[in-house]
């Protein structure tokens, strides 16, 4: 189960990063970013906290709504899939995690160090950072980060399937599902798809 135990390397204010949707075909990449100020969480969020892909979408909504309550530190960003294609989702993901530290910091506190969950960082932000292999298990900042993306993100494609019904984004959250690729092959894509990912580069080639 994820603890403290990272955080407490570092002096001064520690961030966790995470973010939400490097697979899908469509939509934002979105990145979560979260401190617990002098690392106080209550034990009943601490014991129910693990990386979000092994959550219930239920629990990770009620888990969202207790990190926003817990007095931590939250900022969340994203990065369009025009950006994606512009300069691919690694560093899609790295400007989702800025924008989210950055929204942190624009309520006047500073970020000392960053945790960030995998095996690669950004060489260019001016944050000094680790990264965590499986971080999302290991760091309960990390893994809130994951759970404030996953969350934000699926809400976001619910959002985007009432403007686009029929691909199933609200229950696919934009991966290539049969729907979703029946959908696709029956309406074309949209301003909201990957044009870069290889099954949609492949639909404008036919086009």
């Amino acid at each position: 189960m994820p603890n403290f135990d990272y955080e407490k390397q570092y002096s001064g204010l520690v961030a966790g990063t995470d973010e939400a949707g490097r697979g899908p075909w469509v939509g934002p990449v979105v990145a979560a970013a979260v401190c617990f100020p002098d690392l106080k969480i209550s034990e009943e969020l601490a014991s129910q906290l693990n990386d979000s892909k092994k959550l219930s979408a239920k629990k990770r909504e009620k888990l969202f709504d207790m990190i926003y309550q817990s007095g931590a530190l939250i900022g969340v960003g994203q990065a369009s899939a025009e950006e994606i294609d512009k300069i691919n989702i690694l560093q899609a993901s790295f400007l989702a995690m800025q924008r989210a530290l950055e929204q942190i910091e624009q309520s006047g506190r500073q970020i000392d160090f960053v945790l960030i969950d995998g095996n690669r960082h950004p060489r260019d932000w001016k944050w000094p950072s680790q990264e965590i292999i499986k971080g999302d298990a290991l760091s309960l900042s990390i893994s809130a980060a994951s759970i404030i993306a996953k969350v934000t993100r699926d809400r976001l494609m619910c959002v985007l399937a009432k403007e686009y019904p029929g691909y199933g984004w609200e229950k696919n959250a934009g991966y290539g599902t049969a729907e979703h690729i029946a959908a696709l092959k029956e309406k074309g894509i949209t301003p909201y798809h990957r044009k870069s990912y290889a099954p949609i580069a492949a639909l404008l080639k036919k086009d």
